[in-house]
């Protein structure tokens, strides 16, 4: 079994590691607390990461 992941759920994990990343940044900027920080690092990384090293599914198969 291969995995890939469909345009959908690349554009759902996109769009999750973006809001992620945002709020990483809006927690820093205001000096929120460090659990808050990694949780959304850690989002926002795992989110990213994937998208780069899991292959998208070709058209058609």
């Amino acid at each position: 079994m291969t995995l890939v992941l469909t345009p959908v759920t690349a554009t759902l994990i996109f769009v999750a590691g973006c809001l992620a990343g945002y709020q990483y940044r809006r927690t820093w900027k205001a000096g929120g607390a460090r659990w808050k920080l990694w949780l959304y690092g850690v989002v926002a990384a795992a989110a990213f990461l994937t998208l780069g090293f899991v292959p998208m599914a070709e058209p058609g198969i």
